[in-house]
């Protein structure tokens, strides 16, 4: 009998209840994740939504930086969400001078692109994958101004100022999305990662 998978959400700070509740929900067996010791044992690895520079902080507090990085050029799936993004960003336009990312993903993102937390707002999405619109929540939102040759862009604003904007992309195993899937109720998004998950382990 082969076990479920087994996809980590990074517990170091956000949205990390929400995370393993959509996980769940998308058929896989969802844990909090705090030591480098854990990536070990996991299929996939969801980086939540937070504060991005906070975050990178933390991570090289709890010696997580180093091993993540190893995790991701060693081909586990990760999907990073609004400050997620950030981290797994080759690349970050408004970060701080000492930020650091786990990077993977041949992207320019822009922190806090969409405004302060005051600018927060919804928005459909055209997803391609999905076929039709995904309604997100945008929180203090980064988004994408370039991407590599080898990236995918998987979603685009569709409506209001920000129509066109890159909100989410894939580079192979890494999926990343500037908005936060886990707190709208719908669990398309964490499905599409899932289906990452299971062809990697397969």
């Amino acid at each position: 009998m082969t076990h479920p998978l087994r996809v980590g959400v990074l517990a170091l700070q956000g949205d990390v209840r929400e995370h393993l509740a959509m996980l769940e929900a998308s058929g896989v067996e969802a844990v909090p994740v705090r030591r480098a010791e854990e990536l070990g044992s996991l299929d996939g690895l969801v980086l939540p939504g937070g504060e991005s520079t906070t975050m990178s902080k933390l991570a090289r507090t709890f010696d997580l930086l180093e091993p993540l990085r190893q995790a991701a050029k060693d081909g586990l799936p990760m999907f990073g969400t609004c400050a997620g993004m950030i981290m797994l960003a080759d690349r970050i336009e408004g970060g701080t001078a000492d930020q650091e990312t786990i990077g993977g993903l041949d992207v320019v993102v822009r922190r806090n692109a969409f405004g302060r937390q005051v600018d927060s707002f919804e928005a459909d999405l055209d997803v391609a994958r999905l076929g039709e619109v995904f309604h997100a929540m945008f929180i203090r939102a980064p988004w994408v101004e370039g991407v590599g040759p080898d990236v995918e862009v998987v979603a685009t604003v569709a409506t209001g100022p920000a129509t066109g904007r890159i909100v989410a992309v894939r580079q192979g195993h890494l999926l990343a999305t500037s908005f936060h899937p886990e707190v709208t109720g719908d669990a398309r998004i964490h499905e599409v990662f899932v289906e990452i998950v299971r062809d990697a382990a397969s």
